[in-house]
């Protein structure tokens, strides 16, 4: 899994550009609805799940990105 197609998922959620340092709950778009279509996205491309406490304790698009990385690697 490379980040750069991560990111291109993610910010498919916003208008705004997004990079792997993107601090996302900062984003002016950013709300409760986003964030369940981030967990959305996440379980249907990736096959991860990932939780509101985990949404909420990633800071960057890096940051969770890294745990969705773990999950997968965890699974093997």
């Amino acid at each position: 899994m490379e980040i750069e197609n991560f990111i291109r998922n993610f910010a498919e959620q916003f208008d705004e550009m997004i990079t792997a340092e993107t601090e996302f709950h900062e984003l002016e778009d950013y709300s409760s609805l986003v964030a369940l279509s981030i967990i959305a996205m996440i379980d249907e491309v990736y096959g991860v799940t990932i939780g509101a406490n985990e949404m909420k304790s990633s800071v960057t698009v890096h940051d969770l990105f890294n745990r969705v990385v773990a999950k997968l690697n965890d699974e093997k």
